[in-house]
């Protein structure tokens, strides 16, 4: 038997003639002091993410494309990682291919050991999906896809995310019930509250050591 295997076993036999305490978890606790009227839930979330050097724009469903593309050329960016198989990497192809714009779209399409070099290197900034916000922490929540893996929110300096603003919660727990998290979890849910930042022993606070170091959200009021 392994060393693994006795720990477990004592564990067990520890538990041996002894009754569950019967779980006592009060919701409201969690959830009635972090609850905000609907109308309110944007301009708190707003509000906490500017708070921490993230930008917000508001848009709508047909005019963010022309948005991003507006504040890519303002920073002289001309290519953006984006994944081609969600509606808003099509959307954002499609209004790229009809105006013309030199902007270049690049597919994470490829196992990363294969083009490592490129995406630490020679990807300036990428464009991802969000599940939603928390308006009680100004954070944004992403579930990371096949399509669009963790590293596009993680890697590049500059991060922009898409967020409908139907999708803000008012607290994390509502975020756990509304998309069923206790019937699945998912593997790897990502909180971000605003630019990667750190600081040395003298306080210093530097952005973008361990990530972006820019955060940019469009948030699409008629969604």
């Amino acid at each position: 038997m392994s060393a693994r295997d006795n720990i477990l076993a004592r564990l067990r036999q520890s538990l041996e003639g002894t009754t569950p305490i019967a779980p006592n978890f009060d919701a409201a606790l969690v959830t009635e002091p972090w609850q905000y009227p609907p109308h309110e839930r944007v301009g708190r979330l707003e509000t906490l993410m500017e708070a921490v050097h993230t930008q917000v724009h508001l848009s709508r469903t047909g005019q963010w494309p022309a948005l991003l593309v507006e504040l890519l050329e303002a920073r002289g960016i001309d290519r953006l990682l984006v994944s081609p198989h969600t509606g808003h990497g099509r959307q954002l192809a499609e209004h790229v291919h009809a105006q013309g714009h030199g902007l270049l779209l690049k597919g994470y399409d490829q196992p990363v050991e294969a083009w490592k070099h490129e995406l630490f290197n020679e990807t300036p900034a990428s464009l991802t999906g969000t599940l939603g916000a928390i308006a009680a922490t100004g954070s944004l929540v992403l579930w990371p896809t096949p399509e669009e893996p963790r590293l596009m929110s993680l890697v590049p300096p500059v991060h922009i995310a898409l967020l409908k603003a139907s999708q803000v919660h008012d607290n994390f727990y509502s975020v756990q019930r509304d998309h069923g998290w206790a019937e699945g979890m998912p593997t790897n849910a990502l909180l971000i509250s605003g630019p990667s930042k750190t600081a040395d022993i003298e306080q210093v606070l530097a952005y973008g050591a361990h990530g972006p170091k820019d955060l940019i959200v469009i948030i699409l009021e008629d969604a």
